[in-house]
């Protein structure tokens, strides 16, 4: 992930927590996959699996790859499937004004970039883009710049990350394969450092 360019799904809701997220009811796979229909299925669906048309997941582009969320995303427990369920619905972006720590580190170990903005920027992101859908957004990862432009709106947004995350995303690889491609270089480090 270089640059992603993409309209945003608007979910103005606080403190979204990881049960939201996922319902604990479908934690029941270890593997990754398949996780993203449970994503916030419990306020996506009614009781007979329904889309309920008043949830912002069902008014916005299924294709939309950004989602702009409300303050202190991701709160609450620790599961890692909340960040499988995102990024297995094809959110590779999220915005909000704060996330949990834990679940900060689990999106970016799972290919998701969370994009910390101000409350202000927020709000008048939130409202923008909750009227209009089509416009897209671009994050530049590479430059650490989210920008938007349109008839009543120019953003042009710096944010912070991790440098060794960010070449994790830009790679496309996880801190396992990292690893890996430093085994020469652990191998001689070891060789050089024995006890």
């Amino acid at each position: 992930m270089k640059k992603i360019n993409s309209t945003a799904i608007v979910l103005n809701i606080e403190n979204i927590d990881t049960d939201q997220i996922i319902p604990a009811k479908f934690l029941k796979s270890t593997n990754r996959d398949g996780f993203g229909k449970h994503l916030f299925s419990n306020w996506r669906y009614d009781d007979e699996g329904n889309p309920k048309e008043d949830f912002a997941f069902n008014q916005f582009e299924s294709e939309s790859e950004i989602l702009i969320a409300g303050n202190n995303f991701g709160c609450g427990s620790s599961r890692e499937h909340a960040a499988w369920a995102i990024a297995d619905y094809g959110i590779k972006v999220i915005i909000s004004s704060q996330f949990a720590d834990i679940f900060k580190g689990n999106a970016l170990n799972n290919g998701v970039l969370p994009v910390e903005v101000s409350q202000d920027s927020l709000r008048v992101m939130m409202k923008y883009f909750s009227k209009h859908k089509s416009v897209k957004i671009q994050i530049d990862l590479e430059n650490q710049v989210l920008k938007a432009v349109d008839q009543d709106i120019v953003l042009h947004i710096n944010f912070d990350i991790d440098p060794l995350k960010k070449q994790f995303l830009m790679e496309g690889i996880s801190d396992i394969e990292y690893l890996i491609k430093q085994e020469k270089e652990i191998s001689k480090f070891e060789s050089t450092h024995k006890l």
